[in-house]
């Protein structure tokens, strides 16, 4: 769908060149939801205005259904656009606007006769959830509702991919969290690619298929979500996922663990729909082992449900090295951090 190959972008300065986006692949599948999070200065939104060209590459290609954008005349890079809508964390609103005519606005750019243009509006009205708001004016919103109709507006002429520049920094979490799952509910009804910019792991967590982390310009990790928050690589990658997953590191919590002897700490990752109280008690049941539970966590995904379960388990070696493979036999992948 999307493809990205060698993209850099730099700015020269008198002084200095300054390397926004660095050596950059990557590819988007048809229907997915990407993520691409990162710090402030990461180069996260000049990649993403990368996708539509609204900034030139200085290195690299940008294939849109294998079209190379840069290569587009005026008028066929215009067209090419059209099948990529875009939404802002301040909205980009024409305040003198009502809601409808706000959404119609790209319609009359694009000539759409009157007619379509009226049924369209009315489509998207209903689609983002803004039925009985239509007349109002920017204004007259609150900021969950001016970025639904920034979303309406972005979906007016159909396009194939929608990019979403921090389009949640602005809001509170409780409205975030009703973007989010709008966002989600139009991807499973339009199988639209979304694009996603971010600075939150929350956002990743909750609407994402695959995610990439970028430092400096340059993609330092990506992968599908579940296996990033299974197995995050890189430092700020791992500090992301702590935003969420509300776990203490293994070190940090170690630490705090004064075993006696016969003690083990197990890890136990759960990946699907995790039954951890309902594994617990099963091992209780069917081994002699003494178990508590010293903390844990599970994290929603789109892909299913992540979880941790930190144990600590006495007994003989023999008979933990049995409940061990037990585990392993559930599909739970399990490991042995510390013991006496």
């Amino acid at each position: 769908m999307i493809s990205l190959t060698g993209i850099s972008k730099t700015y020269a300065t008198k002084t200095t060149t300054v390397h926004a986006v660095d050596q950059v692949d990557l590819h988007i599948s048809k229907g997915n939801v990407f993520g691409i999070i990162g710090y402030s200065g990461a180069g996260k939104s000049t990649l993403v205005r990368l996708l539509n060209l609204l900034e030139r590459p200085t290195t690299g290609e940008v294939l849109l259904d294998g079209v190379n954008l840069a290569t587009l005349g005026k008028q066929a890079l215009r067209e090419e656009r059209q099948k990529i809508g875009m939404i802002f964390q301040h909205f980009n609103l024409l305040w003198s606007r009502t809601v409808k005519e706000n959404i119609s606005f790209p319609l009359e750019v694009a000539k759409v006769p009157a007619a379509e243009r009226k049924k369209r509006i009315e489509e998207l009205i209903d689609l983002v959830g803004l039925r009985g708001r239509e007349n109002n004016y920017p204004a007259q919103l609150s900021g969950g509702q001016k970025q639904r109709v920034g979303i309406a507006r972005a979906l007016a002429n159909n396009p194939k991919v929608l990019l979403c520049d921090e389009a949640t920094s602005a809001l509170d979490p409780k409205t975030t969290d009703s973007i989010l799952d709008l966002l989600t509910d139009i991807n499973k009804k339009l199988n639209l690619t979304i694009v996603l910019i971010t600075h939150e792991m929350h956002v990743i967590q909750k609407i994402c298929h695959e995610v990439a982390v970028m430092s400096d310009g340059k993609i330092v990790e990506q992968g599908p979500v579940i296996d990033v928050f299974r197995r995050p690589k890189e430092a700020m990658t791992k500090e992301f996922v702590k935003q969420v997953a509300h776990v203490q590191s293994d070190e940090l919590m170690l630490d705090d663990v004064t075993l006696s002897e016969g003690e083990q700490i197990f890890a136990l990752t759960f990946i699907g729909n995790p039954a951890e109280d309902q594994l617990v008690t099963e091992l209780i049941r069917s081994f002699p082992i003494d178990i508590s539970i010293l903390q844990g966590n599970i994290s929603k995904l789109q892909q299913g449900s992540y979880g941790k379960l930190y144990l600590r388990v006495a007994g003989e070696q023999e008979t933990i090295v049995a409940a061990l493979e037990w585990i392993r036999s559930k599909q739970v992948e399990v490991e042995v951090l510390k013991h006496a």
